[in-house]
């Protein structure tokens, strides 16, 4: 007889939970209403999650259940919000006795599906239209300056006193699950957003992205403004941000110079993209275009023909790189001490922890693989062109202990 009122209480409870979500939807009430309908309706604690990683919405959860629903722990259902085939987002469940009913859980995550949708389908679109014409301007698909500046205007980026781009790219350390890209995109739109005002941004694809390189979102960002300022504020916002609410993660962002006209904006992507591939060959969390030093001349060979610039890689580095991928050694590494030493062994034994024979040894070895003798002065200036267009083409060199005869232990730590 217990049971049975048990039973009794929890369908009339149900019974409430789906009339108020029945309500929630009538009366227009909005997300909050909605989850705080899901909550009564499964029985625990819920929160929405929209497909770019922000929380639209927590109901009926202390302090230590948000906490929970928020991390997704062993504890907590997530069920995927889906529209069609477009997924958009997530609903967290936190059921405090037993589980949910799958047939009832599934019908309110398609209610709140509809209502994620609906509630963030105008930002969305708004986004979608500014990524296009960001990539549109970088592509080179619109080249008209009254067209360039009537297109920013219509997204409310004012052209007219000029403009710059930022590129930043985000790589995990380790693998990610979802649309973790679109959560970076999200973020960087946020703190451009606090600092600059008509900022636009785009995902780009990694052109040059080697298979050792791993995961890595790339972010094309379009800042207005007269001057230096707002790009620069707008940098390192952006880089702040990414940082903070990133764990695991190394941040680039690069900067170009300020062009007062909007047709070269493809260039100043161009400017951005090499600074921010420099930046991150050499641990640097931010970099202006201006403070690339000699990088500045490779410019109109990545822009025009960065084939040539592969091709010279090709030629100079790739086979140390590959060498370095195939038995974990550390040519590439020791070809950048070695260049930094101005060529001189004993320096660059200490800087590498190693003893100069094992140096020398691999600059014999060097010189097998690649045909250039560093030794000699047009060996080091072709291995150090091809150090460069490696950087700036964004192919991060591998990492690993060494191997080779000559090491202690077997390794060798990288300088």
């Amino acid at each position: 007889m217990g049971s049975s009122k048990t039973e009794r209480g929890s369908a009339r409870k149900t019974t409430d939970g789906l009339k108020a979500l029945a309500r929630a939807v009538e009366d227009g009430a909005g997300l909050p209403a909605l989850a705080r309908a899901a909550a009564e309706t499964l029985g625990g604690s819920v929160a929405v999650i929209d497909r770019a990683g922000s929380v639209l919405a927590v109901a009926d959860a202390s302090a230590g259940e948000e906490k929970e629903l928020l991390s997704a722990t062993d504890r907590v259902e997530v069920a995927e919000l889906r529209v069609g085939d477009a997924v958009v987002g997530e609903l967290r469940v936190r059921v405090r006795d037993g589980e949910a009913d799958e047939s009832i859980a599934g019908l309110v995550a398609a209610v709140v599906a509809l209502a994620v949708e609906r509630a963030r389908s105008p930002e969305w679109a708004s986004d979608r239209l500014a990524a296009d014409y960001v990539r549109d301007v970088l592509d080179r698909q619109v080249t008209d300056r009254g067209d360039i500046v009537a297109r920013g205007a219509e997204l409310g980026c004012d052209l007219e006193a000029g403009a710059a781009m930022l590129a930043l790219r985000a790589q995990p350390w380790t693998p990610q699950e979802g649309e973790w890209r679109e959560k970076v995109l999200n973020l960087a739109l946020r703190a451009l957003r606090g600092v600059s005002a008509g900022s636009l941004a785009a995902l780009r694809e990694e052109k040059h992205a080697h298979a050792h390189a791993g995961e890595v979102a790339h972010i094309a960002a379009l800042i207005p403004g007269g001057d230096e300022a707002p790009s620069a504020r707008a940098a390192d916002a952006v880089e702040r941000e990414l940082s903070s609410s990133l764990q695991g993660f190394g941040v680039t962002v690069g900067r170009s110079r300020l062009t007062n006209d909007p047709a070269d904006l493809h260039r100043a992507g161009k400017e951005a993209l090499l600074a921010m591939n420099v930046g991150a060959a050499e641990g640097l969390a931010t970099l202006a275009f201006e403070d690339t030093g000699s990088y500045r001349l490779l410019l109109p060979a990545m822009s025009e023909d960065p084939g040539e610039l592969e091709r010279f890689y090709e030629e100079t580095v790739a086979p140390l790189a590959a060498y370095d991928e195939q038995y974990e050694t550390a040519l590439v590494n020791t070809v950048e001490t070695y260049l930094d030493e101005d060529g001189s062994v004993t320096p660059t034994a200490e800087r590498l922890f190693t003893h100069r024979h094992t140096v020398r040894y691999r600059l014999e070895r060097i010189k097998e693989l690649s045909g250039l003798d560093l030794t000699s002065t047009e060996g080091r200036e072709k291995v150090g062109l091809g150090l460069k267009a490696m950087r700036v083409l964004g192919i991060a060199p591998p990492a690993g202990p060494a191997t080779e005869p000559g090491t202690e232990a077997g390794k060798v730590r990288r300088g």
